[in-house]
C-alpha cells in the first residue's frame, strides 16, 4: 500500500462529518446557531484555504482500490449519516415546536448544505463507480434532494457533450448564474429523459420499459417525500422541500463554475474535438478539496471520469485553466454576476488566446438557446 494513501492522510476528507453535530446544535438551540453549518462549510473552509494553500501533489493514478479503503469508506458512510440527520432533525423540530419560522428555514438551509455541498458531491463520486451498491447509494443521495435525473443527465449527456451546444450545464460566456439556473432547471430533466429514451431505443426497448431508471428515480423520491410527511407532517414536507432546493442550488452553482465559458472546438459535421483538461476549470485549494473530495480537480475528472477521488490529478496552468479561489468564494462571486464577469471574463478570453489562437470569431461557438440532445 502507498505510504501517502494512508489512514492519516485520509482523515482530512472525513471533515464533512463534523457538520452533522453542527446541524443538530442549530436544531436544538436555534438562534444564530442555525448558521453553524454555513459558517463551518462555506466560511471556515474558505478561510482555511488561505492558510493551507494549494495542493499540487498527485497520487499514483494506478493505485488499486484496496489502497483507498479509508478514502472510499467516508462515501459509503455518508448516505446513512445524512438520512438520519435530515429526517431526524425534521422530526425533532416539528415535534418540539420551539423554533420560529425563520429559525426553521435556517435549519432547512443547513440541511440543504449537508445534502448539497456534501451529499451530492459524494453521490457524484458514487454514480461513477462500477459497484452496483455504490451506484445505489448515489441514487439514494440524489433522491433525497429530489434531483435523481442528475445521474442520467451527468453520465449520458454532460460527460459526452461537455463544452458543446448539446450540454445544458456548460455555462455560456457572459451568462449570469441566475439565468443559467432557470435554464438548467428547465432543460436538464428533459435532456435526461431524451437520453434514456435514446439508450432504450438503441436496445429496441420502449421508453416505458422497466429498465428505464426514471422508474427508480420516481420510487425513491416518492419514498422520501412520504418519509418527510411521516416525520413532520406538512411542516416536515415543507422543510424537506427547502432542503432539496438549497441542495439543487448548490449543485448547479458548482456546475456553473466548473465549465463557465469553455467550449470544445467544432470540427465540422456536428463533431467536436475530444474532451481535454483545458475544457474544465481546475482548482487546487487544499481545504476546499478536503471538503469536496477533490471535486475541484475537475479537469482530470473529465479527462479520466472513472478515477476515484483520491487519485484525481491536479493540472497546472499550462494544461488547464485555474480558478483564482476555491468553490465557496467562486460561488459567492457567481451569485453577483457583475463581480463574476469582472473576475472570470478576462480569464476566459486569455484561455481562448492560449488554446485556440486560430479562432477569431467566437460567435459560432455560442451555445444554443435550448441545448437538448436529439
Amino acid at each position: 500500500m502507498s505510504e501517502t494513501l494512508s489512514f492519516r492522510n485520509a482523515i482530512p476528507f472525513w471533515g464533512s462529518l463534523l457538520l452533522i453535530p453542527l446541524a443538530w446544535i442549530g436544531a436544538v438551540f436555534g438562534g444564530w446557531s442555525v448558521l453553524l453549518v454555513f459558517l463551518g462549510s462555506w466560511i471556515m473552509v474558505s478561510v482555511l484555504d488561505v492558510f493551507t494553500g494549494l495542493n499540487a501533489n498527485n497520487e499514483d493514478p494506478e493505485s488499486k482500490d484496496d489502497a483507498l479503503y479509508w478514502y472510499r469508506l467516508i462515501t459509503l458512510i455518508w448516505p446513512f449519516a445524512q438520512g438520519l440527520t435530515v429526517f431526524g432533525v425534521i422530526a425533532y423540530v416539528t415535534a418540539s415546536g420551539h423554533l420560529s419560522a425563520w429559525e426553521l428555514i435556517g435549519v432547512a438551509f443547513s440541511l440543504g448544505i449537508l445534502s448539497g455541498a456534501i451529499g451530492i458531491v459524494y453521490a457524484h463520486e458514487l454514480m461513477h463507480q462500477k459497484s452496483r451498491f455504490e451506484r445505489w447509494l448515489g441514487d439514494i443521495l440524489m433522491a433525497m434532494t429530489l434531483y435523481s435525473h442528475f445521474r442520467t443527465e451527468h453520465l449520458l449527456v454532460h460527460h459526452r457533450y461537455i463544452g458543446t451546444p448539446r450540454d445544458p450545464v456548460t455555462a455560456r460566456y457572459n451568462e449570469g448564474f441566475h439565468r443559467f439556473f432557470v435554464r438548467v432547471l428547465r432543460d436538464c430533466p428533459v435532456s435526461a429523459w431524451k437520453a434514456e429514451r435514446a439508450r432504450l431505443a438503441h436496445k429496441n426497448l420502449p421508453v416505458w420499459h422497466r429498465t428505464n431508471p426514471f422508474w427508480r428515480y420516481a420510487a425513491l423520491q416518492s419514498a422520501f417525500i412520504a418519509l418527510a410527511l411521516a416525520a413532520g407532517g406538512w411542516a416536515g414536507l415543507g422543510l424537506f422541500l427547502i432542503q432539496a432546493f438549497v441542495a439543487i442550488w448548490q449543485l448547479e452553482l458548482v456546475n456553473y463554475i466548473e465549465h463557465y465559458g469553455l467550449t470544445r472546438k467544432h470540427l465540422g459535421n456536428g463533431k467536436y474535438e475530444h474532451t481535454k483538461p483545458h475544457h474544465s476549470w481546475n482548482a487546487s485549494q487544499k481545504a476546499s478539496n478536503w471538503l469536496l473530495i477533490n471535486l475541484q480537480r475537475h479537469s482530470d475528472h473529465h479527462f479520466k471520469p472513472d478515477r476515484r477521488f483520491p487519485l484525481l490529478q491536479t493540472w497546472g496552468k499550462e494544461d488547464a485553466p485555474q480558478l483564482p479561489h476555491g468553490y465557496a468564494v467562486m460561488g459567492t462571486l457567481a451569485m453577483i454576476p457583475p463581480l463574476w464577469r469582472r473576475r472570470m471574463n478576462p480569464r476566459v478570453r486569455a484561455w481562448r488566446k492560449v488554446h485556440y489562437p486560430e479562432v477569431t470569431d467566437w460567435q459560432p461557438y455560442k451555445l444554443a438557446t435550448n441545448p437538448m440532445p436529439r
